[in-house]
């Protein structure tokens, strides 16, 4: 007996899969730690609830994946193996699968695209890893294959991942299947203090995979803005967390931060991370709009106005890296909430990057009395102490000031 209710299954048995609310399926194949379960986590959600429909017998190796936000469902198998015995394991399930399918009233289990995870940091596709996967879609001679290359982390891995791509389907029996190479970071890489690889390429993703869907199963355009939309913000949330993070480190330093230009990095890293996430180009009406955020939201300028505060609270015996560690990761938290407030207006074609005083005036909002207030709270808070002060610091200002999304 199958279970279904939009993801979330409550133990009610329903009747089997052509009562399925119909939308498309995604297959999602690929190595073992090639990074599939991220990836799903990236486009679907953490939350989504695994659902139960299907064949018996797979248990174990298929797990599908589904959200009434979301609109597909994702299928996930277990991983290739380097050992054939093992790969054939992950082979026979979606060969049972396709099998199960293709029976009269299975409409709705039918595979409609197939994700195909690549890691972007392996030299070669070996022709194991393409056999595997021509033998797991035989049946499917016509189902469109995306090629998914994970940990894509810059411009010349993606260029010599393209290409591994295709040269590893060049001349196979499902090369004319393969629709698109969609390099991706599915979630924020954090490479150094103040370096980060922001999440990329999965707005691409999941246009593509829509694209390649039958006609009746793509949605409307204005519902599919919206998912997109929904998942840059919740990517956006985890490259925040990560700089405010980095901050709460690096603006632990001896001198005040209000006297230091030691976040400018980190500020500059977090903006055009975030401006990659929302496809903000980095032309010069791009460059011009970056500069009225940062002149706003500068660490000396914001800082000396909040340790003045911090120092007017009666009671408050911090040390001064504490204080510097506060005031820096709430800067970084500010003014990345207020640059994914920007960047979604202009990402949904409310503003322009040509709306200088618009966007000096929205920055100024994100640091003035509000920013005071919640730095005064998350001080107050500290006070308490911990064993980890630098991850109380963090957990405080994420939970002030990461809002979007929520």
């Amino acid at each position: 007996m199958a279970y279904d209710n939009g993801g979330v299954n409550d133990g009610r048995p329903i009747a089997p899969s052509r009562q399925l609310e119909p939308k498309g399926n995604v297959l999602v194949l690929g190595n073992s730690g090639v990074g599939k379960s991220t990836l799903i986590n990236a486009v679907i959600g953490e939350d989504v609830a695994k659902t139960s429909f299907g064949t018996r017998g797979t248990t174990g190796e298929l797990a599908i994946y589904a959200s009434p936000s979301v609109p597909f469902r994702v299928i996930d198998s277990i991983g290739f193996e380097p050992s054939p015995i093992a790969s054939l394991r992950a082979v026979h399930a979606v060969r049972k699968w396709s099998r199960m399918s293709a029976k009269e009233g299975s409409e709705n289990t039918r595979i409609n695209v197939i994700w195909f995870c690549v890691d972007g940091t392996a030299a070669k596709l070996f022709p194991d890893t393409i056999r595997n996967l021509t033998n797991a879609v035989r049946m499917w001679k016509s189902v469109p294959i995306i090629a998914v290359v994970t940990k894509s982390y810059s411009q010349p891995d993606r260029e010599r991942n393209i290409a591994m791509v295709r040269e590893a389907f060049h001349g196979t029996h499902i090369e004319r299947n393969l629709r698109a190479i969609v390099p991706v970071v599915a979630q924020t890489y954090v490479i150094n203090d103040t370096a980060f690889a922001a999440p990329e390429g999965i707005a691409d993703l999941i246009d593509a995979t829509m694209q390649a869907m039958p006609e009746g199963l793509r949605g409307g355009a204005h519902d599919l803005q919206h998912f997109k939309l929904t998942r840059k913000r919740v990517l956006a949330q985890g490259l925040i967390g990560a700089c405010v993070a980095a901050g709460a480190t690096v603006g632990a330093v001896p001198i005040p931060i209000a006297d230091s230009l030691i976040l400018s990095p980190l500020e500059l890293a977090e903006l055009n991370g975030l401006a990659r996430l929302y496809g903000i180009d980095k032309d010069e009406d791009a460059k011009r709009l970056f500069d009225e955020v940062v002149q706003v939201g500068t660490a000396g300028v914001v800082a000396h106005s909040a340790i003045s505060a911090i120092k007017a609270i009666p009671g408050i015996d911090l040390a001064a890296s504490v204080i510097n560690a506060i005031v820096a990761a709430s800067i970084i938290a500010a003014l990345g909430e207020g640059a994914v407030a920007m960047f979604e207006e202009i990402y949904s074609g409310k503003r322009s990057v040509h709306d200088l005083g618009w966007a000096r005036h929205l920055m100024e909002e994100q640091f003035g009395e509000g920013f005071i207030g919640k730095v005064n709270g998350i001080t107050v808070a500290a006070q308490a102490g911990g064993k980890d002060m630098r991850q109380m610091i963090v957990d405080l200002v994420k939970a002030a000031f990461l809002q979007r999304g929520k």
